[in-house]
């Protein structure tokens, strides 16, 4: 009745005082923003909404959900399989083969950025959700009718006409003032610990940022290292439908986007290895370099390498610019420079 002839604007009611419902607000604006966070989050990690709905289902019954291929790792197959039908020793079977060995070590990555964003970021998101979040509308709920319930006893107090009734509508407006002032301190506890929860969110925030980048270096790595493979085919194998050979070389080496992300990552000064390289070739001597990459020898004209070892290098006049001579021992053949640091 009490909350009709509000809402009619029949009856007088008892505001909140401004502080708690600052509070208030700020924990439906904390629920409403972390909801569409999680729930994008979620679209990025998994874009297959059948297989989202399938994780929740598997999630709910608390059971596993079956272990399939993810994209990476389903195409790197296929390429492996293909590769081998081609056969490995080709050329295009070759780069099959490696390329389908670098996507299956980014479907892996994509697996664990996964897994570590589920634990680390959503999971807590989720929880908040439906732990705390719901906890604080309970008792919102139980304050919400302490209000009415005091409001009510009021509205008696003011219609009581004879000293008895207004003797026992004052005891009934103390005792509901009191319980309505406790479930507004309780309430009011309950919503400042959103403070604390935003703090929480902020270190979750920084470990899916962690995984992130982790994801990114390591995809970074695996295509920098596919590309030097793939860059050491000889140029023969690059040129396709009569192109000029350089073309292929070129939209794959060293692109200039890249160049900022790969200061921050392992990998060798290219001014120090074109120096050094336009040196040796220039002058007949030799050189100690080491392996940086394994690499397998397409042909018997080529020296398979190990990496870390150390091999001795020197050019021969009219070689293509992108091989040197490789010795180990009584072993000779051509060796790419891209799989090569020299040594002073």
């Amino acid at each position: 009745l009490q909350f009709t002839e509000e809402k009619l604007g029949q009856a007088e009611k008892t505001e909140l005082d401004a502080h708690l419902e600052n509070l208030l607000s700020k924990a439906e604006c904390t629920k409403l923003w972390t909801e569409k966070i999680m729930k994008q989050t979620e679209v990025l990690l998994q874009p297959n909404p059948n297989a989202r709905i399938e994780e929740f289902v598997y999630e709910k019954l608390d059971r596993k959900a079956p272990s399939r291929m993810n994209n990476p790792e389903l195409l790197g197959q296929y390429m492996i399989d293909a590769g081998n039908e081609f056969g490995p020793g080709t050329a295009y079977g070759n780069a099959l083969i490696k390329c389908g060995e670098t996507q299956k070590r980014i479907g892996a990555a994509d697996r664990e950025l996964i897994q570590t964003s589920a634990i680390n970021f959503l999971t807590p998101l989720r929880n908040f959700i439906e732990g705390d979040y719901k906890t604080i509308t309970k008792e919102r709920k139980l304050l919400q009718n302490k209000r009415l319930d005091l409001d009510a006893a009021k509205t008696r107090l003011k219609k009581a006409k004879v000293a008895e009734a207004r003797a026992a509508s004052e005891q009934e407006v103390r005792i509901t003032q009191s319980e309505f002032d406790r479930q507004a301190e309780i309430t009011r506890l309950l919503l400042e610990g959103i403070s604390s929860t935003h703090a929480h969110h902020l270190r979750c925030l920084n470990d899916f940022v962690e995984a992130q980048m982790t994801y990114y270096a390591q995809c970074y790595q695996y295509m920098l290292d596919l590309q030097k493979q793939l860059g050491s085919f000889p140029s023969t194998f690059l040129s396709n439908n009569n192109q000029s050979s350089t073309t292929p070389v070129q939209s794959i080496s060293s692109p200039s986007v890249l160049a900022s992300a790969s200061a921050s990552l392992p990998s060798v000064s290219n001014t120090m290895v074109t120096s050094g390289l336009s040196e040796l070739k220039s002058s007949s001597g030799s050189r100690k370099a080491r392996v940086l990459y394994d690499y397998d020898a397409a042909n018997s004209s080529e020296l398979s390498l190990l990496a870390d070892e150390v091999i001795t290098v020197y050019s021969i006049p009219g070689m293509d610019s992108d091989w040197l001579m490789g010795e180990r021992g009584n072993q000779k053949g051509k060796v790419p420079i891209t799989y090569l640091e020299l040594l002073n």
